[in-house]
């Protein structure tokens, strides 16, 4: 055989599922991943990596293999993932996803299930894309930004744990991360998941990582690829992209022009593939226009009309309109949409009408509704970028490389970066009129644009039609044919060296264009227009709409620039020269403008260069006119803050060049500084915030000002003096304001000047900055009100100047600036602008220098401890704790990331100033409070900085041990707080963890000190230590360290990076416990419950060291006492506790015992009472486990088994209190299933054990539902209202009567309440008459037998009877009852099986229905008793229940069968009367007896003779009953045809030959016949009333039975003689009792006893009755309850009879004995019974007084309802309560009030009852009378 050996496959997944079927093999499940550590033939020997215990082998061919790097230590092997971090992530997430999809699907959670589903297949279909490794750069970027969002996403609403991660989506380690970082960390991750959230809840499916990006940046751009356009259209064509706002009918960046030609090609074949732009400088607020779309006008470049054949007679070359293609792109754009450069989108094409149509007026008709295309348009990709060109080429290079082309916005990006020159025009053409003069038609006009000089020469290349288009030097616009009022919009744009702007001008000239060649040729201009691009003032030409004039003229003039420009060009420019123009201008310049004609264009100027503003013009050029210098620097505050940022390099340059050039006066330096921080302060408004980094940029790249810095701070520290005078100076709060870029031209200006002096004026710089900054102070200082505004604006700004400062100052130096800057602030000055102005420093470098630090902590610190802890507004404080944590976190932030060494000082002093005072600012905080989880982050973070030197320290700096012992208290009752009620979102795991490890350490910590200083027996602290205790218990039984509730992962993921801190913990308390000596006595019975909760966690070592602790205990108090009864009870109570919320097992039940026995046996003193209370315990707790396992359990039943236990175990150990709560919880399960009568039985146990009294309850018989009452009496009324109440709602009203009358006793006895007396008894009628009146389906009940070894011991080989439902059939109980066992087998037969199938390891149910014997009434003897009443003791108060199947004997005449049919009847006796307090109770007595044909047949013919009567009296009682049953009875009985009733008996039994076999039958023979003798009379009653009620159509039918009668009477009479009935008109009368007695005691068995699935020769009706011979029951113990008023029930009413003395069916109990057919084995059913109920409603046992409540219980355990196996086993008999105790009713919980005993009294047992002798009645005699005493349901 080949042997195992080592491996290189190391890891591997389960391709398959792989079921293990021994010990050795390892069951795989698909995915596993499995460590290899062996191989051997076919098979691998491993362990699975999520549970390294479990080793095994499996198939090879099952595994696929992975190659990964395997990692050595010592002796162990650990697999290094291959994979990057994100997809290890991804891998482990699915794996945690997956098992709860799975629970998902069982749960049947559709929604979420789908939902969970589709997360998984986008993480497995990213994971494949990461691990292809294929991505390119900016798109693996973007997936892993998908990845994590998703990831996140899912933990959130799966509830898992937050995972936090860095900028680049790395999870956070907490190891390498600071408390504060990772507080910071969780919160901004679960802000983002919040988001996130809203946005899927908004249905707004975005790809949200690139929107949150996109909405980040400030610039956007869309990447195009035109991949193929389909048209047909035979001619070149130019296609124009660009976006268009469909609301403004505007297009809002360039064109980008693609040339097609008539092949279906790009003219260029080069741009084949190529075909892609950029439309770029996007803002936020394009992306939030309301829709944008992405539009194509097409336009064919050949003939006239396409129509026209292609000869060359025809004019060529022109520009005509075809169509447009439209796309919606604003989903794609806002990111809402995939945006995808794979995906090709389809532009459908819409071509012109009639080829005069307006391309830009097709453009609004196509985007408000769409149509057909037939397939022709464009394919392009589209994509959506984020960053300007430069930053996409660097980001998205394979999308965007110096080929592609760039169209820009139709004006500015909201940024302008210094160095971005652009000088752009754009010119619209909008639309023209033209006259057609002497044309008989429209002209064909087109507009021939070029740029021109002044001396008229075009200027080449000038004007470009689109991006990607080469420019050309003329236009020549689209062309529609004969309209006057031509719409082009078309936009150009002319570009031109900024330094020919002033001489250029625009010329367009319009022709008249022929469809035919030969007349084309001869058309010249005939107009023109122009229009000049500078205006005389130097400024550019406005932006917007132009009406140019337009000239006419001799067509060659038109081209003489110096014949035009003489001309206004526009009307505007006549309006303003206020004249018209001449005749002799127009001859001069042989040109003339035309009124009858216009042509408007539109501009739009986009330069960096060129400005529209006169007055910042005039500061651009301040050197041509200097002396407008002061005006023009003035009038910069009213130009245009636009204008000025799109200048701002030139206008910064101008101010400085100003301020540099008058270097040696200050003429100008206030107005230039003012002008600086008029820009400055334009900067920061919101609208061009984005020009903040041009500015930045400006400053390092551009500013070139060696001696400004002089200038700067003298205007600076000018301004600062004035107003700390007091004095007026208007632009300090701007110049407060604009101190950062002040600042920062200082500085660059003073560095500039140092490189190129080579640091000269050092000294002086630093004295100069001094003194500015001692102004500020001065300011700080100043007490002027004015000066208040000043001061919160430096507070607020100073700290933004620290950065630039640095550079040039000297760091220390600088610090003691600020240092004096803070402390020259009144104290209690403005404290809150204090705070915040000290963040900012804090987070500014300066801070990050120890000797920084050194200067300006003290002074935080101090203003940090006053303001925390002073007790100010509310409101304010609020407000102000904010700033202060926010403070105090960036502080402890800094300290965090820089080297222990140089921060130990600093945590130092935080500690001993503040850590008090964050202890109290948390205490005194709500937990809802929204700061809190930040004060116990910055908390967290002190104790975590802090090492043991300064703990040492720390503990050192109380004054007094009092002192000391107040802050540890306060420490361990916060710790225990925050652990409790944890401040953090339950999914912040890491934040949990890393707060648990720092408490550990600390609470540790705080350990050593008190066993250093509070141990001794003078020092010695109870509360402290008692404190400490329970903070440790609750640290280790805290949720969040509970791994065994975890997931794997989950679980080995804190394991690995934590460790289990409870073991930790653990031990820590066991040797604190061990070091208290004989202290221990102070913390019994108090720690008893929390080191049990400690000892419950499944931990096996920690057990092992803490359960001993226990045995310490009852040692300790064995030694001062000399028993541990509070331990015992403190256990037994927290034990109930404990179990039931989850914890304990059999393993620690099995750990209690051994280690306290082992531990017992080293005190023999103690052994005996410990092995008792470990025998208490474990049998409580095998209960408790029993109990919690079946809590969640489906079937009820087991649930109520379960728990009828553990009342049984606290009863019988005397522990009222648990007894009550659980009697409660059963009671509570019988109302989940309406089981109210079973209910009311459970609620009467509770009320044995009060007395009517007045006296105070004990707390132990309180429930927590009836705490209002006071007394016991209060108590005990108003569970007897509660009772009455079930009782009702179960139709169970003898019972409700009976707590009535209790009640009524007490009212009208002992509190004489009569009010409540009336309402009682009126209560007590309604229940009356509901007996009478209203319908009581009898139950069925059912014998289950549990047969096998299969079952649990609590039902093994065990028989039940169970009560069924109303109307349940037999059918549905098994049903249901299989379903609780789906591998047990169904026993078709109802014998008892044998020894085989009893010890067979399967399961085997019987189940068959019984029938209850009713139990005598002594109270019904010899009275007339209506079947409502009778009908409810047939099938209640019963604990006897027979069964008969028939058998055969001797040999079978086939004529006559009932000769030889027996009957083996089988009775049950169950161990408590149902109902009770189950639905069901064990069978405790069984036997068998056998039934003669005779005695059969006696049985049959009473039954028979029962029904005709119990028929009888139904129809005389209501007439409108139908009279079919009636007539089916009676024929079955009366016609030879069916054979009678009787004929076969005749054949059987009145023969000479049975008469001399059987002499002994003699009585019984007489008894047969006198039945068949009394039929007569009966059939013929029912026949009288038949005749009267028989309908016309069936009068034949009674006819024909009426004949049978008579031949029927005539012979019965003859043979047997006659009988007479009275008159039964007179509806009063009962039966007579010669005709009851006649058949009464005959009645040997009931055949509706065999009314079960077995065989029975003939099914009767169910309602049989039983006589039993009954003792009399002693008096019950009156009770008192207020009455409920009961509203009627809606059920249906018997109808009320015209006389109210009518009664239905009556039975006469006869007294006579009965003959002696007694049987032997049912002696035993014959004591004294209850007849109150079930739950066995007693006499009361009197007891001694002494003895408890709940001891007398336990003497008569024998009468709670056991549940063997899983019940207790009941407790012994008490010698002198012998008799009680073979009860098998329920005790009553006796008391000995006065009231009470007045009830005692027994009543005289009836003397007749006593000498009669046990007959068989018992067992058979009256069941066939049961039959007929059924109250008829048509009757209700």
């Amino acid at each position: 055989m080949a042997r195992w050996s080592k491996t290189d496959k190391k890891s591997g997944v389960a391709i398959y599922n792989f079921k293990g079927t021994g010990i050795p093999q390892l069951t795989l499940q698909i995915g596993d991943v499995v460590h290899i550590l062996e191989s051997c033939e076919g098979w691998y020997k491993g362990y699975l990596v999520r549970r390294k215990g479990s080793e095994g082998i499996f198939p090879k061919s099952f595994i696929h293999i992975k190659e990964v790097p395997v990692e050595k230590k010592r002796h162990s092997e650990n697999i290094i993932p291959a994979e990057i971090p994100l997809v290890q992530e991804v891998t482990t997430t699915l794996w945690e996803w997956g098992s709860i999809w799975k629970q998902l699907y069982v749960t049947n959670k559709k929604e979420q299930f789908q939902q969970v589903q589709s997360m998984m297949y986008d993480l497995m279909e990213w994971r494949s894309q990461l691990l292809s490794g294929t991505l390119p750069k900016d798109e693996l970027k973007e997936l892993k930004q998908k990845v994590t969002s998703k990831i996140d996403y899912g933990n959130k609403i799966l509830e898992l744990d937050l995972t936090v991660r860095d900028e680049d989506g790395n999870i956070l380690d907490p190891d390498e991360t600071s408390v504060i970082s990772l507080f910071h960390a969780h919160e901004e991750a679960t802000n983002k998941i919040t988001e996130r959230i809203k946005e899927e809840m908004s249905k707004d499916q975005s790809d949200y990582a690139s929107y949150s990006r996109m909405s980040s940046s400030p610039t956007h751009s869309l990447y195009v690829f035109v991949r193929n356009f389909v048209c047909r259209i035979g001619e070149d064509a130019e296609l124009f992209m660009s976006l268009y706002d469909p609301l403004k009918s505007t297009i809002i960046s360039e064109n980008y022009l693609v040339r097609w030609g008539s092949r279906g090609f790009p003219k260029e074949i080069d741009m084949l593939n190529n075909l892609k732009v950029v439309f770029t400088d996007l803002g936020n607020k394009d992306l939030s226009r309301d829709k944008i779309y992405l539009v194509c006008q097409i336009v064919r470049v050949g003939r006239m009309d396409l129509r026209d054949s292609n000869s060359k007679k025809y004019t060529q070359g022109l520009r005509r309109p075809f169509g447009v293609a439209v796309m919606d792109i604003t989903d794609i754009i806002k990111g809402k949409a995939e945006s995808d450069e794979e995906k090709q989108h389809f532009i459908p094409f819409h071509p012109v009408v009639a080829e005069n149509d307006f391309l830009h007026s097709l453009l609004s008709k196509v985007t408000a509704s769409k149509g057909d295309s037939g397939g022709q348009g464009l394919w392009v990709t589209v994509k959506m970028l984020v960053g300007d060109v430069i930053q996409t080429r660097k980001d998205y290079p394979h999308l965007v490389d110096r080929t592609t082309v760039v169209a820009r916005k139709l004006g500015f990006p909201e940024i302008i970066m210094p160095g971005d020159i652009r000088n752009d025009i754009y010119i619209t053409l909008l639309h023209g009129d033209f006259d057609k003069y002497n044309k008989t038609t429209q002209r064909n006009v087109e507009v021939i644009m070029c740029v021109c000089d002044e001396e008229g020469r075009v200027m080449p290349n000038a004007v470009c039609l689109g991006a990607g288009d080469k420019p050309v030097s003329e236009y020549r616009s689209v062309l529609y044919y004969q309209v006057k009022q031509p719409r082009w919009m078309e936009t150009l744009k002319v570009a031109v060296p900024i330094e020919d702007m002033q001489r250029i001008h625009l010329r367009f000239m319009f022709r008249h264009r022929s469809s035919q060649e030969s007349k084309d040729k001869g058309e010249k201009n005939f107009a023109m227009a122009y229009i000049r691009l500078m205006k005389e003032d130097g400024t550019t030409l406005q932006d917007g709409t132009h009406d140019l004039l337009v000239l006419k003229g001799d067509s060659k003039k038109m081209e003489d620039a110096n014949a035009y420009l003489t001309l206004p060009s526009t009307r505007q420019h006549i309006e303003n020269k206020g004249a018209t123009i001449s005749r002799s201008s127009s001859i001069v310049g042989g040109l003339s403008v035309s009124s009858r004609d216009a042509f408007y264009i539109s501009t739009l100027v986009c330069s960096t260069k060129l400005t529209q503003n006169v007055g910042l013009l005039g500061l651009l050029k301040w050197r041509m006119k200097p002396e407008l210098l002061q005006e023009n620097l003035e009038k910069l505050k009213i130009v245009d803050g636009e204008e000025v940022v799109k200048f701002l390099q030139d206008t910064l340059d101008a101010l400085f060049n100003i301020m540099m050039e008058h270097s040696h006066s200050n003429e100008y330096d206030i107005l230039v500084f003012d002008a600086l921080i008029y820009i400055i302060g334009l900067i920061a408004d919101r609208k061009f915030q984005h020009f903040n980094t041009v500015l930045e940029a400006y400053i390092q790249q551009h500013f070139s000002a060696t001696l400004a810095y002089k200038k700067l701070m003298s205007v600076l520290k000018t301004y600062l003096d004035t107003s700390s005078r007091g004095e007026q100076c208007e632009p300090i709060l701007r110049t407060l304001k604009a101190l950062e870029y002040v600042f920062k031209f200082i500085v660059r200006s003073r560095t500039l000047f140092s490189q190129l002096y080579e640091g000269k004026e050092q000294i002086e710089f630093e004295e100069s900055m001094r003194r500015l900054f001692e102004s500020i102070n001065n300011l700080m200082k100043s007490q002027y009100k004015t000066a208040i505004l000043l001061q919160v604006a430096a507070l607020k700004y100073i700290p933004s100047v620290l950065h630039d400062v640095e550079m040039v100052f000297d760091a220390k130096l600088l610090s003691q600036l600020l240092y004096e800057f803070y402390t020259c602030i009144p104290p209690v000055k403005l404290q809150k602008q204090k705070v915040q102005s000290m963040k900012e420093i804090v987070l500014s470098n300066l801070f990050k220098k120890q000797e920084c630090r050194d200067i300006l902590l003290p002074v935080i610190t101090k203003e940090l401890k006053e303001l925390l802890e002073q007790k100010d507004d509310q409101q304010l404080q609020a407000q102000e704790k904010k700033y202060c944590v926010e403070l105090l976190n960036s502080i402890l932030e800094v300290l965090s990331c820089q080297d222990p060494a140089s921060t130990y000082n600093h945590i130092q002093e935080i500690m001993v100033q503040l850590l008090r005072t964050v202890n109290r600012t948390v205490i005194t905080m709500g937990r809802d409070d929204p700061l809190i989880s930040h004060f116990v982050a910055c908390m967290t973070a002190i104790l975590n900085q802090m090492n043991n030197q300064h703990y040492s320290v720390y503990i050192e700096t109380f004054q007094t041990s009092s002192e000391l012992v107040d802050f540890l208290m306060e420490t361990f009752i916060m710790f225990k707080d925050l652990i409790g009620k944890n401040v953090y979102p339950s999914d912040w795991m890491a934040m949990s963890m890393v707060q648990n490890r720092v408490f550990l350490r600390a609470i540790n910590k705080f350990a050593e000190t008190m066993n250093q200083k509070f141990l001794e027996n003078m020092n010695f602290e109870v509360q402290l230590w008692n404190n400490y205790f329970h903070l440790a218990v609750a640290f280790i039984t805290q949720d969040s360290l509970q791994l065994e509730n975890f997931s794997h992962a989950k679980s080995s993921k804190i394991q690995n990076k934590y460790g289990d801190m409870r073991c930790l913990i653990g031990f820590a308390i066991r040797d604190m416990w061990y070091k208290l000596g004989h202290n221990k006595i102070c913390f019994i019975p108090g720690m008893v419950g929390p080191i049990l909760e400690m000892t419950l966690i499944p931990e096996v070592e920690l057990q092992k060291a803490t359960i001993p602790i226990f045995f310490d205990m009852m040692l300790c108090e064995y030694q001062r006492t000399g028993e541990f009864k509070k331990f015992e009870n403190e256990i037994i109570l927290k034990l109930d506790h404990e179990v039931e919320g989850g914890r304990g097992d059999e393993h620690y039940m099995q750990l209690f015992e051994s280690i306290l026995t082992e531990c017992a046996g080293q005190h023999p003193g103690i052994c005996h009472l410990v092995g008792r209370f470990v025998c208490l315990v474990k049998g409580l707790l095998e209960k408790l486990l029993d109990y919690r396992t079946v809590m969640n359990d489906e079937n009820k039943d087991n649930r109520m088994s379960c728990t009828v236990n553990l009342l049984n175990f606290y009863k019988n150990i005397n522990r009222e209190e648990m007894y009550i709560r659980y009697l409660y919880k059963l009671r509570d399960l019988h109302l989940d299933c309406e089981n109210y009568t079973e209910a009311a039985y459970t609620l009467l146990l509770h009320t044995w054990l009060l007395k009517w009294s007045d006296e105070q309850c004990a707390p132990q018989v309180m429930s927590t539902e009836f705490q209002c009452s006071q007394t016991y009496r209060q108590l005990k009324e108003n569970l007897y209202e509660k009772i009455i109440e079930y009782f009702d709602k179960g139709k169970m009203w003898e019972e409700a009567i009976a707590l009535c009358k209790e009640l009524a006793d007490q009212y009208e006895k002992e509190v004489f309440d009569y009010e409540l007396l009336s309402q009682n008894l009126i209560q007590q009628a309604k229940f009356y008459e509901n007996i009478m009146k209203i319908l009581r389906p009898k139950p069925d009940y059912f014998a289950v037998g549990y047969y096998g070894q299969g079952f649990p011991t609590f039902l093994r080989n065990k028989v039940f009877i169970y009560r069924g439902k109303e109307y349940e059939r037999r059918e549905d109980f098994q049903a249901q009852l299989m379903s609780q066992f789906p591998s047990a087998e169904k026993m078709n037969t109802t014998s008892p099986p044998g020894e085989e199938v009893k010890s067979s390891p399967g399961q085997y149910i019987q189940c068959f229905t019984v029938q209850p014997v009713l139990e005598e009434q002594p109270r019904f003897k010899n009275k007339a008793v209506p079947d409502q009443i009778i009908n409810f003791y047939k099938s209640n108060n019963v604990h006897l229940f027979h069964y008969s199947r028939p058998v055969r004997k001797g040999s079978v005449d086939p004529e006559n069968e009932f000769a030889s049919m027996w009957i083996e009847r089988t009775s049950f006796v169950t161990a408590y009367k149902l109902p009770g307090i189950l639905r069901w109770f064990e069978v405790v007595a069984m036997s068998q007896t056998t039934i003669s044909p005779l005695e059969n047949a006696i049985e049959t013919m009473s039954m028979t003779n029962e029904k005709i009567l119990m028929m009888i009296n139904q129809y005389q009682s209501d007439e409108n009953l139908p009279i079919n049953p009636l007539s089916m009875l009676l024929n079955g009985i009366v016609d030879p045809a069916v054979m009678g009733g009787f004929a076969k008996y005749e054949k059987a039994f009145f023969t000479d030959e049975y008469s001399r076999d059987h002499p002994q039958d003699l009585e019984k023979l007489n008894r047969l016949k006198d039945l068949i003798a009394w039929q007569i009379p009966f059939l013929g009653a029912g026949i009288k009333i038949h005749e009267r009620r028989v309908s016309d159509n069936l009068r034949p039918f009674h006819d024909r039975m009426e004949e049978c009668f008579k031949h029927l009477k005539v012979k019965v009479e003859k043979q047997y003689g006659a009988r007479e009935l009275p008159d039964f008109d007179d509806k009063r009368v009962g039966r007579p009792r010669s005709m009851l007695r006649s058949y009464r005691q005959l009645s040997v068995i009931s055949l509706s006893s065999m009314n079960s699935d077995c065989s029975t020769p003939n099914k009767t009706t169910s309602e049989s009755f039983d006589l039993e011979v009954v003792l009399p029951k002693q008096g019950k113990a009156e009770s008192e309850e207020t009455a409920l008023q009961i509203n009627p029930h809606s059920e249906v009413k018997r109808r009320k009879s015209k006389k109210r003395t009518k009664r239905s069916s009556v039975v006469f109990a006869d007294e006579k004995t009965v003959p002696d057919i007694s049987i032997s084995d049912m002696k035993c059913v014959l004591r004294k019974y209850e007849f109150m109920s079930d739950t066995n409603l007693s006499e009361h046992a009197v007891a001694p007084q002494k003895t408890s409540v709940l001891k007398q219980m336990s003497s008569v355990s024998r009468s709670m309802p056991v549940i063997p196996g899983l019940t207790l086993t009941v407790g012994p008999v008490a010698p002198d309560e012998t008799i009680a105790s073979h009860r098998l009713s329920q005790p009553v919980f006796p008391s000995t009030s006065d009231g009470d005993k007045k009830t005692l009294k027994k009543k005289k047992v009836n003397q007749l009852f006593k000498t009669m002798r046990i007959s068989r009645v018992l067992e058979d005699g009256k069941q066939s009378v049961e039959h007929h005493f059924k109250s008829s349901s048509t009757d209700l």
